[in-house]
């Protein structure tokens, strides 16, 4: 796994909501679900994503959209259309004075509009939660990603259109597993444009030595890892790796490795109910006194009052 993959584990999609949304002018939509992530294509027609800060943006069929939450924006036919549904957590439907959408818009099996054979179709798809483990990514990339067609050109788009409607035994894991493909072709041709602002840890993933080390941080950060060890690994120096890998990647190995340790753990206690011992063991620490006198020195809190919290 390289870091890259490793990061997008994070935000991978688990019971994403997914739709095709099929309209007809004038419609606008105002998107306050709160989501981590939401991507958007157009297969027909013209949409605009206006976002509550920033210039808006037209989406025409080929181009892709990542939206990035918990800041509302709305979609829509026009730039100045005024919102005529608002969209809530959980993809909960109403118009402006809360009466709810969802029977009179249900066009099919995950289709939603005011129109069957509506001029414009978007098809969305939303992560509902994001990992703590995905947060270095989620920061890398800019409020509202936006790729057009001529510099984005991927055959997954087709293929979720497609399978989108379908209703199967398991076509939700097929639309998952979609939706994360998707993703990663996307922040890939994002960071990848000419003069684009890769963050450094995506940068330094092309480097020999660096890059090397951070698949093994990526691959096995239970390990008992020092700079000394994973200097060995990767075939350098203690000081030589120690040095390029802090003026590469913005921080040392170790505290980039206790941060992708607390972030599996900080998702662990999220998503599991095991122990905080057996998380600690489980990201490479010692005992539960070792990951809660780590995890409360960064983040502020103890493992159990993050689970708490949550």
């Amino acid at each position: 796994m390289d870091a890259l993959a490793g990061l997008l584990d994070g935000p991978r999609a688990k019971g994403a909501f997914l739709l095709r949304m099929v309209m007809e002018p004038p419609w606008s939509v105002r998107i306050e679900d709160r989501a981590p992530l939401c991507l958007m294509c157009v297969t027909e027609g013209e949409a605009w994503i206006v976002p509550g800060r920033g210039a808006p943006v037209p989406l025409r069929p080929g181009d892709i959209a990542i939206a990035r939450g918990p800041e509302p924006y709305t979609v829509a036919h026009r730039a100045d259309a005024p919102p005529h549904a608002v969209i809530g957590p959980g993809g909960v439907c109403t118009t402006l004075s809360g009466e709810p959408l969802a029977e009179t818009m249900h066009l099919g099996v995950r289709t939603w509009g005011n129109a069957v054979d509506g001029s414009t179709t978007v098809l969305v798809g939303t992560y509902p939660m994001d990992g703590e483990a995905g947060r270095r990514l989620l920061d890398a990339l800019p409020p509202l990603l936006h790729l057009p067609a001529e510099v984005w050109n991927c055959p997954l788009t087709p293929f979720l259109d497609e399978e989108i409607s379908r209703d199967e035994p398991g076509q939700s894991v097929v639309l998952d597993r979609v939706l994360d493909l998707l993703l990663i072709a996307a922040v890939r041709a994002w960071f990848s444009r000419p003069g684009a602002q890769a963050p450094a840890w995506y940068r330094a993933m092309a480097d020999p030595l660096v890059g090397r080390a951070l698949r093994l941080l990526q691959n096995d950060p239970a390990r008992p890892w020092t700079v000394a060890t994973l200097a060995a690994a990767a075939g350098a120096s203690r000081a030589g790796l120690a040095r390029r890998f802090t003026d590469l990647v913005g921080e040392p190995p170790m505290t980039y490795l206790t941060g992708r340790r607390l972030a599996l753990a900080a998702d662990l206690l999220r998503e599991t109910d095991a122990t905080v011992e057996a998380v600690a063991r489980q990201v490479g620490y010692s005992s539960a006194f070792a990951l809660s006198a780590s995890f409360k020195r960064v983040r502020g809190v103890s493992p159990q009052e993050h689970r708490t919290r949550l």
